[in-house]
């Protein structure tokens, strides 16, 4: 169990640095950490039975939240602040059984969201402690461990660990439920394939709504005894960049979005310290790889996951990487390539959809029956993302399924005429193609940047290597383009902005 393993580590390590919080200046030992814990687990106990929302930053009291619930026996309900707290907790509430949200002031003055009846502050739990909690869990953080483990939780692997929600970019968030088995499961794969064992500091920026953050940056430290370096906002590009070269981590993990900025703002000999690179959740272009290795002398080491898998699925072997792969398989997870038509498995190079079935695979979405059925199959999950394997094993990322187009009766890759476009912008130009109604042919593809191009000139080149079909048919201009928390752009605010642009000038 995830409690267990945290409680065996702070009873191991003391008076070790768990958690050095840069935001508030705080430095929370292993051991201050299992008796706020144990202080949290019992005081959400009183509000909830079941299950309870965290509404936290990456921060000492968003980790504390997370394994105070668990240790109290409850499910962590993780809501998403950074794409409209009062829209997401709303939504969750009506989808789970939940009536307290944790939550800090400080967060909500931060995001510009009001207070509900229902939600609890750790600024006043901590204030408001007596002596008698206080005493209540030194003496139990004191007890025999296997005593303390008795009283934090049960040896059922199926128990629900977390509900997390999908990021929502093309539709509505989906309900995730992972288990204990599926989180410990990606762990101890992720940490033997990448060697975590060697490493003892952690930077953690991304939020722990996010199954990235939640797994890697969260519990992957606390299991192994690490110290993890926490800050609040991932796009605090200069911060956290002075933080790399001040608090010396080993262990660099976050977003294509978020490493890049990290670089832009560090120094030749800033990162020294740093062993691993680690980049997920979105395509890492090249560009980035170029930035680390001259900049800093690193690799970058790219990997794929998904919320469903816990999240991790597959890895570039530090010894083996293979730049613009996905990797390979983690141990205990097999991926298969089906035919989109056929429903056969692939031959290698053939693309096809990309299916997982292991360990830390979930079991359904939460209260959504039909859409289990849809993606889950005799143990396989249907990821939705196109790929292939070649012919030792790594797989390479083709695009999401539901990021295709049919014009004109032949399937366009919205990807690839973004990577494409991409190549022939001048750095520091951001594109996405997004997709509209088109009366005559069912679709159109709009070409979306975040500066003036010359339409005509990039038109004319794209024309050389791409098909008719495939070339948009408008450039627009957005400044700043929607992301979710986890750095992706967010596909659906992008054409609905560019949509609303279309009806503006027609008016």
């Amino acid at each position: 169990m995830l409690q267990y393993r945290f409680i065996d580590n702070a009873r191991k390590y003391p008076e070790k640095v768990a958690i050095n919080d840069k935001a508030t200046q705080r430095m929370v030992t292993y051991s201050q950490a299992l008796i706020a814990a144990l202080v949290l687990a019992r005081r959400f106990q009183k509000l909830e039975s079941t299950r309870i929302g965290i509404m936290m930053p990456t921060s000492s009291g968003g980790a504390l939240a997370v394994i105070g619930a668990l240790m109290g026996g409850l499910t962590p309900i993780m809501i998403n602040y950074s794409t409209g707290a009062t829209k997401n907790y709303t939504y969750a509430k009506a989808q789970c059984d939940f009536r307290t949200i944790v939550t800090s002031r400080s967060l909500l003055e931060r995001i510009s969201c009001e207070a509900t009846a229902n939600m609890v502050f750790m600024e006043d739990i901590m204030a408001g402690l007596s002596r008698f909690e206080k005493v209540l869990a030194y003496l139990k953080s004191r007890l025999p461990i296997s005593l303390l483990k008795r009283l934090t939780g049960n040896d059922n692997l199926d128990q629900p660990a977390v509900i997390l929600f999908t990021s929502g970019s093309e539709k509505d968030p989906k309900i995730v439920q992972l288990t204990q088995r599926n989180i410990i499961s990606n762990i101890d794969s992720f940490t033997d394939m990448m060697n975590l064992h060697e490493m003892d500091r952690l930077l953690a920026v991304l939020p722990y709504f996010h199954v990235f953050g939640l797994t890697i940056t969260l519990w992957t430290p606390l299991c192994l005894g690490m110290t993890t370096i926490t800050y609040p906002n991932p796009l605090d590009f200069k911060t956290i960049a002075s933080l790399v070269k001040q608090e010396k981590p080993q262990l660099l993990v976050g977003t294509p979005v978020f490493l890049e900025g990290y670089a832009k703002q560090s120094a030749l000999g800033d990162f020294t310290s740093v062993i691993l690179v680690v980049s997920g959740a979105d395509k890492c272009p090249d560009s980035l790889r170029q930035i680390y290795h001259e900049k800093h002398q690193l690799q970058i080491i790219e990997g794929y996951g998904t919320t469903e898998t816990s999240p991790v699925i597959s890895v570039n072997p530090r010894d083996r990487n293979r730049p613009g792969s996905i990797g390979i398989p983690i141990p205990g997870t097999e991926v298969s390539i089906e035919n989109i038509d056929s429903g056969e498995v692939c031959t290698p190079g053939e693309i096809g959809k990309i299916m997982v079935k292991g360990p830390g695979v979930m079991s359904g979405y939460l209260n959504d029956i039909t859409e289990s059925h849809l993606r889950l199959k005799s143990g396989w999950y249907d990821t939705g993302d196109l790929g292939l394997l070649d012919e030792e094993g790594y797989l390479w990322h083709k695009g999401r399924l539901k990021r295709f187009v049919k014009i004109g009766g032949e399937m366009i890759s919205l990807v690839n005429v973004e990577e494409t476009l991409n190549a022939l912008l001048e750095e520091g130009v951001k594109c996405c193609a997004v997709e509209l109604p088109d009366a005559k042919r069912g679709s159109r593809i709009i070409a979306v940047t975040n500066e003036q191009i010359d339409s005509k000139s990039v038109t004319k080149q794209l024309a050389q290597v791409l098909p008719n079909l495939a070339l948009p048919k408008k450039y627009v201009v957005v400044e700043e383009f929607p992301c979710m928390g986890s750095g992706k752009i967010d596909f659906r605010t992008l054409t609905e902005i560019v949509r609303q642009q279309e009806e503006t000038s027609r008016d």
